[in-house]
């Protein structure tokens, strides 16, 4: 489903983005634009056709909400979005377990255009690397390496310049004046990357036990809990709040292993886990760490280019995930995937 929506239809989008389940008449009420009542019924009519919106109730009582699947890829400006102070964004506040039981079964995350694009990159990558040496390709792997470890660790406030990160990998040499825990954190990342090398199907078929393996190579030494967390998390900036109970953590995980394995696109499967295990969030911290390995590691195990993030600012990296947590709207976060792989293909082996 492309969204190539009129301006009405991007209107009668964003009114109900901010006050779903409204009547036709009151969507009318909405709009800014000069249109008859007609009109607007014929557009809610049609996006009814094209899956844009579902409808509740019958005759007098049916009401309009956005559907779902359109939900998840539809247009969103993030600037404007975080306009809004944080108590004042109408959001989904709790876990939305339909997106993975229901939702995301049917549904094509890479329109015909990005899957090309994505497509023409790995043929590219293939391309690159069919005449590398086996040193050449490790030397350009270990540079990878060092770059993500660095962006991954940044995104969550390590303080290590890129520069620092690599004295520290490739001699072991700790910054003055930096924290222990920064230099753990960064030696942890480039550990469990070399895990993954030397253990390729590790990951496949994916597991919740392979990724609380994965997670526990990252938070080594770090003073976090191992395994699945049994109580409440908060996140900070957002009033989404994920599951609380490890029953339905470690259910929630199973089906995301269980919509991975099932796919057959590989650009998919590192997408998912990258984003679901990030608003899951099973672990009691470095949950969006094990995702970004876990990820690679599933790009890896096809030949496919791995990502290192470099060029990703924090801040636009966590704003994109805020608003899947609140939207569950992965555009902006589809945006940095495909972009960030095109970067590690253009400048990587």
């Amino acid at each position: 489903m492309d969204a190539k929506l009129n301006p009405l239809q991007l209107q009668i989008i964003e009114k109900l983005g901010e006050k779903p389940q409204q009547s036709s008449s009151e969507i009318f009420e909405l709009i800014d634009q000069p249109v008859a009542y007609a009109t607007v019924k014929r557009a809610i009519k049609n996006m009814l056709t094209l899956g844009y919106l579902e409808l509740s109730g019958r005759g007098k009582a049916s009401r309009y909400s956005i559907s779902g699947a359109f939900r998840l890829l539809m247009p969103i400006n993030v600037e404007q979005y975080f306009e809004k102070e944080m108590d004042e964004r109408s959001i989904e506040s709790s876990y939305n377990h339909s997106l993975i039981q229901s939702i995301m079964r049917s549904k094509t995350i890479f329109n015909s255009e990005e899957q090309a694009y994505l497509d023409e990159l790995q043929n590219q990558f293939k391309q690159n690397t069919s005449n590398l040496s086996d040193s050449a390709f490790k030397m350009e792997f270990e540079r990878l390496a060092i770059d993500l470890s660095w962006k991954s660790s940044q995104i969550e406030g390590n303080t290590y310049s890129l520069l620092e990160t690599e004295r520290l990998i490739k001699l072991k040499e700790m910054a003055i004046g930096k924290s222990k825990d920064d230099a753990v954190m960064l030696l942890n990342h480039k550990e469990a990357l070399d895990f993954i090398v030397d253990h390729l199907n590790y990951l496949e078929p994916l597991s919740v036990s392979a990724i609380e393996d994965i997670h526990s190579i990252l938070i080594r030494d770090l003073n976090v809990e191992r395994n699945l967390r049994q109580w409440r998390v908060g996140i900070s900036g957002t009033n989404y709040k994920p599951l609380d109970n490890v029953y339905q953590i470690k259910e929630a995980m199973k089906a995301v292993c269980d919509l991975v394995n099932a796919s057959n696109n590989v650009f998919e499967k590192a997408f998912l886990v990258l984003l679901f295990i990030s608003y899951i969030k099973p672990f009691a911290d470095g949950n969006k760490r094990t995702a970004r390995i876990i990820s690679n590691a599933l790009l890896m195990h096809h030949h496919y280019c791995p990502i290192s993030y470099r060029t990703i600012d924090s801040i636009d990296y966590k704003k994109a995930m805020l608003i899947f947590y609140e939207q569950n709207n992965m555009s902006a976060f589809k945006k940095i995937f495909i972009d960030q792989f095109a970067f590690a293909v253009k400048t990587y082996f």
